[in-house]
């Protein structure tokens, strides 16, 4: 065990981690060079189009210091704040974290919240400087942030390039000198946690876990605590560029299991792995609950495709163990489920990763949130989507859910910060500088205003530098109406959606402008309308497509053409009576797109 370093990188999105991570498996040998690109650890080819990491890949590395083997196992993570649970999960398998900064840009938001988050795990950190190499580099300048921020040596800050190969052998040093051995007891009851696992479609489910007691070895009976199910361990070995089978791992060190669980839901993130025989006596204390920030519904496009897409979903949810949801049903889609996601970019990468890897095609609804209709009699009614809405004339009043969300944010952005959040129907509470620049506030706001892109605008505004967090205070009264958009006097419910009476006329209007562009012509006339109740409070109109009639008709009398462009009509109205309007998903997404 004195021989095990277990760390994870973490960093701002794009300071290079994934290239970083690229150097150290090319040092320590890891990976043949003929095996050898760029991003190696970012398997998905979403990653590579996007060059961002969307998961955290684990991988072992065998390091000769002063004569000695050691054994490192790295996590490279995501820098992206909608991927930051996947982070917290790295860092509860691990002793240390390399901590880098870009030195042309400097520390940026991430960094800071990914540092509190290791910080929190109490993990030792090892500053590293990269992309030294670039014209506009300023390592000083940089050097003496990371000092302020972590409090550390000047001399303890590795200068190093990803791209060049600098400073690579000072960071394995470090890693080796720095870094505290795994702490745990090799005959102990058995004692491991999962943090991550993969949906294999030939041999089940694979459970990566880290061994914090006791020793597992292959073909012994386990037990997943928390689920209570129990297993054979099939398989069970390390993670190198590929699988390595071994006898036994213990204490301290990182690798899979395979034991042909084929029910995704048998898979909790956070649980702990024990023996059947001699269980240990409690569980470790798993990872905190996800904060969803923007609910919505994803449906199939054939309504036969509901389990189909009900078991892409498990799958997906035991790679991407921030997902969450519940099944709902809609009057115009049929049969999807409620999806809590950490962010836009987040939803998206969803929406991606279940047409590409499991050949779903999905609608995507508007985002909202749970409001309660209040009768004359007290009673409350739940409402989860805008088709559960009851009549107004019924209800007394509506309720929506009020949060109170501490942004912490840089001392400079406060008044955009203050203003985005006055616009969004808030009311600040409190407002304290925790240093002379970082600058702790406290707001009201109702939920509904921010599953929407409040957290996007948010980072917009911050340059990346504010960090949100929010908790559920209770329902408070307010004016909420549905709002209906009707394509030619037929509502259609998945566009529809519940908005604050004085921001309602608006947003039907940017509504019909942006439906507008989106519905494809038809060779009839199509009304886009939106109304509240009965009535109409805007429309657009998608002009028909028409063939010249008059085209045969040069001269003659002017009845000859009205006769024509009558009878045109006449068709055109059958037309509309009969036609039905194809949606386009675009126009679905749309909602989400307005400013």
């Amino acid at each position: 065990m004195d021989r095990i370093r277990n760390f994870c990188i973490i960093a701002h999105i794009d300071h290079g981690k994934s290239t970083l991570a690229d150097r150290l498996l090319e040092t320590t040998h890891t990976v043949a060079g003929r095996d050898m690109q760029e991003q190696l650890l970012d398997s998905m080819d979403l990653e590579r189009e996007r060059g961002i990491t969307i998961k955290s890949h684990a991988i072992q590395m065998d390091y000769v210091y002063e004569g000695e083997k050691y054994t490192l196992n790295l996590i490279d993570t995501p820098g992206h704040v909608d991927f930051s649970y996947e982070v917290s999960r790295s860092i509860a398998a691990c002793e240390g974290a390399l901590l880098i900064v870009d030195a042309s840009q400097g520390i940026e938001a991430q960094t800071i919240s990914n540092l509190y988050l290791a910080l929190d795990h109490d993990l030792e950190i090892i500053p590293v400087l990269n992309k030294i190499d670039l014209p506009g580099a300023n390592p000083e300048e940089v050097a003496d942030q990371v000092v302020d921020l972590l409090g550390c040596k000047p001399d303890e800050i590795i200068h190093a390039s990803g791209k060049e190969g600098i400073g690579i052998d000072e960071i394995l040093q470090a890693i080796v000198e720095r870094i505290p051995a795994p702490k745990g007891d090799p005959s102990a009851p058995l004692q491991a946690m999962i943090f991550d696992s993969v949906f294999n479609p030939f041999r089940g489910i694979e459970v990566i876990f880290r061994v914090i007691n006791g020793t597992i070895r292959k073909g012994d009976k386990v037990k997943f605590v928390n689920t209570g199910k129990q297993y054979d361990a099939d398989e069970i070995g390390i993670l190198r560029l590929s699988q390595d089978p071994r006898e036994q791992i213990s204490a301290g060190n990182v690798g899979y299991l395979i034991s042909g669980i084929k029910v995704a839901r048998e898979v909790k993130v956070g649980d702990t792995i024990t023996h059947k025989e001699r269980p240990c006596t409690n569980a470790i204390k798993g990872f905190e609950e996800v904060k969803p920030m923007v609910f919505a519904g994803i449906y199939p496009v054939e309504t036969s495709e509901y389990e189909e897409l009900r078991a892409s979903m498990e799958k997906l949810q035991l790679n991407d163990a921030s997902l969450v949801w519940e099944p709902e049903t809609s009057a115009a889609l049929g049969f999807g489920f409620r999806c809590g996601f950490l962010g836009m970019l987040h939803m998206e990468i969803v929406q991606e990763r279940l047409e590409r890897e499991f050949d779903m095609t999905v609608i995507t609804t508007v985002p909202s949130v749970q409001y309660h209709a209040v009768y004359g009699d007290g009673r409350t009614v739940n409402i989860n989507a805008p088709s559960e809405m009851p009549d107004p004339g019924t209800i007394s009043h509506i309720e929506e859910p009020y949060i109170s969300a501490q942004i912490i944010t840089k001392a400079e952005f406060v008044g955009p910060v203050i203003s985005l959040c006055m616009d969004k129907r808030g009311g600040i509470k409190n407002q304290v500088y925790l240093t002379s620049d970082r600058v702790e506030l406290t707001f009201e706001l109702p939920l509904g205003e921010i599953v929407f892109d409040f957290f996007d605008k948010l980072k917009t505004i911050s340059r990346g530098y504010a960090s949100l967090d929010y908790e559920l205070i209770g329902f408070r009264q307010s004016k909420m109406v549905k709002l209906d958009i009707m394509l030619n006097g037929e509502p259609v419910d998945a566009l529809s959606a519940i908005v604050h009476r004085d921001k309602a006329y608006e947003w039907g209007k940017k509504l019909c402008e942006k439906l507008r562009e989106l519905v494809p012509r038809q060779m009839f006339e199509i009304a886009i309308q939106a109304s509240i109740g009965t009535k109409i409070i805007a429309r657009e109109t998608v002009k028909a497509m028409r063939k010249n009639v008059l085209a045969k008709c040069y001269g003659g009398d002017i009845t000859r053409k009205r006769k024509l462009l009558e009878k045109q009509k006449k068709g055109k109205k059958r037309m509309r009576q009969v036609g039905n309007v194809e949606i386009p998903q675009e126009a679905f997404m749309a909602v989400l797109k307005i400013e």
